[in-house]
């Protein structure tokens, strides 16, 4: 199983099925963005090698843990100039596939995880904003960071390593390395500094498109050749395989790959079970004092599953939100296939907008939270709440 996630995250064959004509580009469909532009690096000691040394600080984490997920930095190649397409003039995705769903000052993106499987890190900017936004397809989870810190703008690169089988990212800038699960430097010159989250949602396709139709679709168009479609790491997502390289203690309260919503990391980390959400429609408790109502469609396909990434089986799509509208607290409950607010009957969908009746087009404030399995919530958030 090792071998073969390592020789598919580095792989450079091209799969026939991809190549499909309805899957072409046509260049003048492509969307260039502004970027923000990264500062350049600094002349300080490297983390990248060994993460400690007489002039680094102490390490905040295990080093024994950091360990080679099998690609050396930068096997697995960001993507640094990311290149987009209208909604329109996309025909690679099925309609339940999984994208990254990120929004910014108005400003709508989708990151497709048939890409983001085989790159895991885009150095984008959203909104005037430059954010790192990545996926770890060993822990299941999408996270979006900001990248300024103080006056300097970071760029990440995979660093070929593993902390608890999730994402080390490193910097450009000072090679520090960061926890992709948490937005900390965890090794070198940086370590200790915090990088703000923004919140991502994982969404299938059809639910982005049609509440984001002038958003903005990150395109196959990467400067690298994968074969985007396929999933390298067929049946990761089965609740009895154990995670890749992961050596620690799994919380006996769930299966290791069970589905769950993670908030509140910190004082107050709260799992929330996925497969409850999908069934309830929406689970409403506090984190850190503060109400949140976590809410879940049918629709979305896994991407970790199947051969092919559209065709995993049904895993839903959640999101976590302030149930709060213009100062009016809000119920939400199931309504159909969907929600809706009890009060109104308007019904909301997984991105968190009313979509008709008196609150249409009005948006609960999103929260920040981490789609992903049990074993990567309980190994860094131990003392987690789990609910129901």
């Amino acid at each position: 199983m090792a071998l073969a996630l390592v020789a598919a995250a580095c792989s450079t064959e091209r799969d026939e099925v991809v190549g499909s004509a309805d899957q072409v580009t046509d260049p003048g469909d492509l969307v260039d963005v502004e970027q923000v532009p990264a500062s350049p690096p600094r002349d300080v000691p490297s983390a990248l090698g060994a993460i400690v040394g007489p002039d680094l600080p102490e390490p905040l984490v295990d080093p024994a843990e950091v360990v080679s997920g099998g690609p050396p930095p930068d096997g697995i190649p960001s993507i640094d100039r990311p290149r987009f397409l209208r909604p329109e003039d996309v025909g690679f995705l099925a309609d339940q596939e999984p994208v990254l769903a990120l929004e910014v000052d108005g400003d709508a993106r989708a990151y497709p995880v048939q890409i983001m499987i085989w790159h895991e890190i885009v150095n984008d900017t959203v909104g005037g904003v430059p954010l790192a936004v990545t996926y770890c397809p060993l822990c299941n989870s999408a996270v979006a960071v900001d990248r300024r810190l103080g006056d300097e703008v970071l760029e990440f690169g995979t660093s070929g390593r593993l902390y608890r089988s999730s994402l080390v990212m490193y910097d450009r800038q000072t090679a520090s390395l960061w926890s992709h699960f948490t937005g900390q430097a965890v090794a070198g010159v940086l370590t200790g500094e915090q990088l703000d989250r923004r919140s991502v949602n994982l969404v299938s396709w059809g639910e982005w498109r049609r509440a984001n139709p002038d958003g903005l679709v990150l395109s196959r168009d990467t400067g690298e050749d994968r074969p985007y479609g396929r999933n390298p790491y067929p049946g990761y997502d089965d609740v009895g395989q154990p995670p890749f390289l992961f050596e620690g203690e799994v919380d006996g309260r769930l299966a290791a790959k069970e589905r769950v919503v993670g908030l509140g990391q910190g004082s107050d980390p709260v799992a929330v079970l996925r497969s409850a959400v999908l069934e309830q429609g929406a689970i409403e408790l506090e984190v850190d004092g503060r109400p949140v109502v976590v809410v879940g469609v049918a629709g979305t396909a896994s991407a970790l599953d199947a051969g092919d990434v559209a065709g995993g089986r049904d895993v839903g799509a959640v999101g976590a939100y302030v149930p709060e509208v213009a100062g009016r607290p809000v119920r939400l409950v199931r309504d159909g296939g969907g929600v809706a607010d009890e009060a109104t009957g308007s019904p909301m969908d997984v991105l968190g907008t009313f979509t008709a009746g008196p609150l249409a087009g009005r948006s609960l404030e999103p929260v920040p939270h981490v789609d992903t399995f049990w074993f990567a919530w309980g190994a860094f958030s131990p003392d987690t709440r789990l609910v129901p």
